[in-house]
């Protein structure tokens, strides 16, 4: 579930203020967590997963369930860290075994044969098969790092 609050900085005199933010529960090791996936204008959006339960919250801030458009998750997804993380993560996964000539090579081939100015070598298909299953399965992974987050 992703939820929204504002923060609120409350200003005692010129040296002091406090922030009110969202509490989290308290964690043991290997608990699920919160995460704080970015901000939008006075909006904070946090996934909370599924099995966590938010104790009580300060009475100075709100805290409301979202429901995503597609354009809402389109920005968080453009603003979080945690995606352009994973992001960041699918192209190192995908480097550890092909280059970005590699890339360009693939493609080259593929798209002179479907266009029909290039007769593919004997192993050509084969390795484009294989270059294509580790992609598909590097973006399944980066995917599924994504819905954890709530933003599949």
């Amino acid at each position: 579930m992703i939820i929204k609050y504002k923060k609120i900085k409350e200003q005692f005199d010129t040296r002091h203020s406090t922030t009110h933010t969202l509490r989290e529960p308290d964690y043991n090791d290997g608990d699920p967590r919160c995460t704080e996936l970015c901000t939008i204008g006075d909006d904070t959006y946090v996934h909370v997963p599924d099995a966590i339960t938010l104790p009580d919250q300060p009475e100075q801030i709100t805290v409301g369930s979202v429901i995503l458009p597609d354009d809402l998750k389109a920005e968080i997804k453009a603003l979080s860290p945690h995606v352009r993380l994973s992001y960041a993560r699918l192209q190192d996964r995908i480097r550890t075994k092909y280059s970005i000539e590699d890339e360009t090579y693939f493609t080259r081939i593929s798209v002179g044969a479907l266009g029909g100015t290039y007769s593919m070598q004997e192993d050509e298909p084969g390795l484009i098969v294989e270059y294509q299953a580790w992609v598909e399965e590097s973006r399944e992974i980066a995917r599924l790092e994504r819905v954890a987050l709530g933003l599949g």
